[in-house]
Order: structure tokens, then C-alpha cells, then sequence
């Protein structure tokens, strides 16, 4: 095993919804080692300027390349939607860097047969164009449909789930006529997994709901694979940090990893 393939994959995040990604990865790589961090001081980065996306996301960078990191994973949609480029320029070839977006562009194109998708996220990732951009010049036979959720992040952030509130936001947002007779819908934002469900039921299972995580967790394998950085150790480490502490991130990161996990406080602004 080389020393490279052991270094681990840094995963970052506005807060919670980056651990639906983290998860996919532990079950899909579960000899890999994980530093995830949380800016929980700061979310939601989908009501933030360009610059202040960019400006955090080059910080948290810059710390998971100073614990060795060999893969970037941006797991914010906010941040892969405004940010990829700049990140990609600062880490320079001395990690791979994996977004969001990309991986689940190329699936909705080679892995699909769909005549309209939908795609909900932040006001900064739909309002970024990214994912209408890409998929219209990719393949401008599908009709692609966005709208701007705000109200979803902070909901899920708050622990608004599974209840008559978070429904009827839910309910609120899909019923627009935007997303009128789509195949398929995108959920651009790494916390709109953990609702997932919800937005079954609405479509009564009749829509294909697009989560990023599973995917991005299958991508980033194949390109360990091809570089052969996969780690065969499987006496694993990881690590979890947020910039601010809250009894929800515990709650929520106990629900995926079925096991306490510690959680420290790292805060690069204070």
C-alpha cells in the first residue's frame, strides 16, 4: 500500500447535508479514512455572495490540504456551484477535487432517458445556472426546470422533518408550476436527502428523485481506482469538525453512521 493511497478524503460542507455524501463514501469506501467539516458558523451558504462562498470554501480547503488530504470533496452544491473553479486553481494538482454537480450531470446524461428534469437548491446554486448550463449543452433535448428552495436548508437544519411544517413547505415548493410534468428531479442540495421520502410521497414514487450522494460516492471510487490511490488498510480514522456546535449536527450524524461519533470544534474565523 502506498503512502498516498492511505492519505484521507476531505469532505466539506455548510453543515449537516454534507454527511449524506460522507455516508455514501464510508459505505462505498469503507477503507478510507475521513476528515468532514462542517461550517456550521456560517450556513446556509445558498443565501451568501459569491465571494463569501468562495472566500470560506478557499479556508476549508486550505485545511484539509494541510492534513494531507488526497481528494477534495466538495459536498455543498452552493459551493461546487460558485467555488469549483477557485478551488480547483488553489489546491493546484496536489489533491484531486470531486464537486457535487458534475458527477450527477453526467448521470442524468449517459444514465437516463428523461424529457424533462426538474432541479431544486438554493437561491445560490439555481441562481448560478450551473446545472441548466451544463445539461443544455450536453444535450439541449431535455428540458431542464429549476427552482430556488430557500426555506429547505434551514428547515432541515432546524430538525423540521417528517412533520405537518416541513410538508407543507415541501408541498409548497413542488406544487410550482416550474416543475410541472418533469421525469425527474435533481436534489441540488446536499441536504435534500435527508428528506428525501418526503418528496417521494408528493410525486407518489412516480418521479425519479436524483440523489447526489450514492453518486458522487460511486464516482469518486472509479477515480481512486484509476490513479490506484484506493487504501487497502481497513483500520480507518475519521474525523469530524464543525465551526459551531449544534445538539441537531449530533442528532443527524447518529442517524446516518448508526454510531455516536466525535465531533470537534474547529473554527478558522475566530
Amino acid at each position: 500500500m502506498s503512502t498516498e493511497s492511505a492519505k484521507p478524503i476531505g469532505i466539506f460542507d455548510s453543515g449537516v447535508g454534507g454527511l449524506t455524501v460522507a455516508n455514501a463514501i464510508r459505505q462505498i469506501l469503507p477503507n478510507e479514512n475521513l476528515i468532514y467539516f462542517g461550517d456550521t458558523a456560517h450556513l446556509p451558504y445558498g443565501d451568501k455572495s459569491r465571494e463569501t462562498i468562495t472566500y470560506y470554501s478557499e479556508r476549508i480547503t486550505e485545511y484539509l490540504l494541510s492534513q494531507g488530504c488526497k481528494t477534495i470533496v466538495i459536498a455543498c452544491n452552493s459551493a461546487s456551484a460558485v467555488a469549483y473553479e477557485s478551488i480547483i486553481e488553489l489546491v493546484n494538482n496536489r489533491a484531486i477535487v470531486v464537486d457535487v454537480i458534475n458527477p450527477v450531470i453526467d448521470f442524468v446524461i449517459n444514465g437516463m432517458s428523461i424529457k424533462k428534469v426538474g432541479i431544486i437548491g438554493t437561491k445560490a446554486t439555481i441562481n448560478s445556472g450551473t446545472y441548466f448550463k451544463k445539461i443544455s449543452e450536453l444535450n439541449d433535448k431535455i428540458k431542464v426546470a429549476s427552482l430556488s428552495t430557500p426555506l429547505l436548508v434551514p428547515m432541515i437544519e432546524e430538525g423540521f422533518i417528517f412533520d405537518d411544517i416541513s410538508n407543507a413547505i415541501i408541498r409548497s415548493y413542488l406544487s410550482k408550476d416550474e416543475l410541472k410534468d418533469i421525469d425527474a428531479l435533481i436534489l441540488g442540495c446536499t441536504h435534500y436527502p435527508i428528506i428525501k421520502n418526503q418528496i417521494n410521497k408528493f410525486y407518489n414514487f412516480k418521479v425519479e428523485v436524483i440523489d447526489s450522494s450514492k453518486i458522487v460516492a460511486s464516482y469518486l471510487r472509479e477515480i481512486l481506482k484509476e490513479k490506484a490511490l484506493l487504501n487497502a488498510n481497513n483500520e480507518t480514522n475519521n474525523k469530524f469538525f464543525i465551526s459551531d456546535y449544534t445538539d441537531y449536527f449530533k442528532e443527524i450524524s447518529r442517524l446516518f453512521f448508526e454510531e455516536d461519533i466525535n465531533i470537534g470544534k474547529l473554527n478558522f474565523w475566530s
